[in-house]
């Protein structure tokens, strides 16, 4: 049986917002918008894409699960995303890692990584 990876679903407290700040970060836009769900991608036929679904509580624990970007500018990158209405974050990474560790407007972490060639450099 083949299985490919289709969408990384993200509880939210307030989904349009949520997904506004995302199709900014990545330049993609809303696919589908419901009240109890609205996806987000590249375009229909992309995967993967993001789709984001309400919850009543809000983010309180560190993310056991989260998106890694690997620009072609780290710095720039950071100054556009933390432009758009992320914040820097400490979840204990060391001094002098390849990444800066970002928050998502409801607090979701995420990496914005060094330019990376392939999965595995």
């Amino acid at each position: 049986m083949a299985v490919s990876f289709y969408s990384l679903v993200v509880d939210a407290h307030d989904l349009p917002s949520q997904a506004r700040f995302w199709c900014r970060v990545l330049d993609w836009k809303v696919l589908f918008e419901a009240d109890d769900e609205i996806v987000i991608g590249a375009h229909k036929d992309a995967v993967p894409g993001i789709t984001f679904v309400p919850v009543p509580e809000r983010k309180t624990l560190k993310n056991r699960l989260h998106i890694d970007l690997a620009p072609d500018d780290q710095a720039a990158e950071v100054g556009r995303i933390v432009g758009l209405g992320a914040t820097r974050t400490d979840v204990g990474q060391q001094a002098g890692t390849g990444w800066v560790v970002l928050a998502d407007p409801e607090g979701n972490e995420f990496c914005v990584l060094s330019p990376k060639n392939s999965l595995i450099d």
